[in-house]
Parts: C-alpha cells; sequence; structure tokens
C-alpha cells in the first residue's frame, strides 16, 4: 500500500508548480479608472492598483485589503473578471483580475505611487505600463477573461483569450 500511495503522490507532484498569487482591481467612478502612477522600477509607469494574496487569505479579502492600503478605499461587491500569468523567477505569476465601482473612503497614495482618476481616452497620452491597455481590454470584455504571456521566436508576446 505505500508504494502505490508513493505512486499517487510522485504523480501528483509530477502536475503540481509554484505559484505566485496577487490581485489588480480596475476601481471606475464617471467614466475614469483608478490608476496609480508607480514608482518603483520593476513595473513603472501608471498601472491598476494591486499586491499580494496573503497565506491563508481568500482572494476576496485580497483585493479588498489590498484596494484599502494602496488606496485608502473601502471596496465593495468586487467581481472576478478574469486572470493574468506569466512565468515569473520563482515559478508561475497569477494575477486576479477584478474590477469595481462602489466603494468609500477617502483617496490617498502610497509611497508605491500616486493614485490618480484617469479617463479610459487619456491612456495614450500617459506613461502606462507595458500592458495596461491590453488588461483593461480584457477585464471589461464579455469574450475574453484571460491575459497571458507566450514566448515567440524568442520574445515574449502578449496574448488573450
Amino acid at each position: 500500500i505505500n508504494i502505490l500511495n508513493q505512486e499517487f503522490m510522485d504523480k501528483i507532484m509530477d502536475r503540481t508548480e509554484k505559484a505566485e498569487l496577487t490581485v489588480l482591481c480596475l476601481i471606475e467612478k464617471d467614466g475614469m479608472y483608478l490608476l496609480q502612477n508607480r514608482v518603483k522600477d520593476d513595473w513603472k509607469g501608471y498601472a491598476l492598483p494591486g499586491g499580494h494574496v496573503e497565506k491563508d487569505e481568500s482572494f476576496t479579502d485580497a483585493v479588498i485589503r489590498e484596494m484599502q492600503e494602496e488606496t485608502g478605499l473601502i471596496i465593495q461587491n468586487p467581481k472576478l473578471y478574469g486572470v493574468k500569468q506569466f512565468p515569473g523567477k520563482n515559478g508561475r505569476y497569477v494575477v486576479l483580475l477584478y474590477c469595481c465601482s462602489t466603494f468609500a473612503g477617502t483617496l490617498v497614495s502610497s509611497d508605491e505611487g500616486q493614485m490618480e482618476w484617469i479617463r479610459l481616452e487619456e491612456l495614450g497620452k500617459i506613461q502606462t505600463v507595458n500592458d495596461l491597455e491590453l488588461l483593461i481590454k480584457v477585464m471589461k470584455s464579455d469574450e475574453l477573461n484571460e491575459f497571458d504571456y507566450a514566448e515567440k521566436n524568442g520574445q515574449w508576446e502578449p496574448v488573450i483569450f
């Protein structure tokens, strides 16, 4: 019996990988999106606020907590609209994509960057992180729900499903 259990566990372990879980949230108000003008070199430019899911924390609790920490806003009824994933240095990097238009509180910024309300048509006029417009396209589409990166000719290219 121990041999069978070990074989079963070996098969399961062959199909597992490490993953880093994170959340982003598109907060909307009066035709504008709340973006963070990030100052960190690893992901500089206007981006959606977000952060890591803590151990044993639900994804919804994580996005509510992260939005309060980064924006000062207490979001209500966030909805999961998609997933972004790409290979990371410690395994797969998984980003759960939420949208929300109901919130309370006073907007604040953090040491990660200034929070600003930006109209969609203004995105082309400001410095955004590389994939922000595609990311928003996935989040606002009824047909799309996944944002991935695939290696093509030695380059990482965005792919949306």
